[in-house]
């Protein structure tokens, strides 16, 4: 079992910055990637950006490359999503994951989910 924590959501004016933290514990010897998605009521869950745990490879949506960077720290078993020049667009609640990636890139994601951290982007 994987238990991820976030945090550092909150309410930021558009074209803020923000950064989500998710610290992984437990047996993480089944997964070698994290992510973070993004869900709105009445939405699907969308992949924001993935990074493996080794290498340090990295991969984003299109809708938040160039904004968006997704690193990890691995002395402290913790990943973060920093986000710039946020919109209202990117309000949401971004759950963290813990999963695999598989040759070609694909990001499959375990069911080890963080409990979401709301990101508002409001003036």
């Amino acid at each position: 079992q994987v238990q991820l924590v976030e945090s550092g959501g909150g309410l930021v004016q558009p074209g803020g910055p923000l950064r989500l933290s998710c610290a992984a514990s437990g047996s993480t010897a089944s997964i070698n990637a994290m992510g973070w998605y993004r869900l709105a009521p009445g939405k699907q869950r969308d992949l924001v950006a993935t990074i493996t745990i080794g290498g340090g490879t990295q991969r984003y949506a299109d809708y938040v490359t160039g904004r968006f960077t997704i690193s990890r720290d691995n002395a402290k078993n913790t990943v973060y999503l920093k986000m710039n020049s946020l919109e209202p667009a990117d309000t949401d609640v971004y759950y963290c994951n813990a999963g695999r990636t598989f040759s070609g890139g694909t990001y499959v994601p375990y069911d080890y989910w963080g409990q979401g951290t709301q990101v508002t982007v409001s003036s």
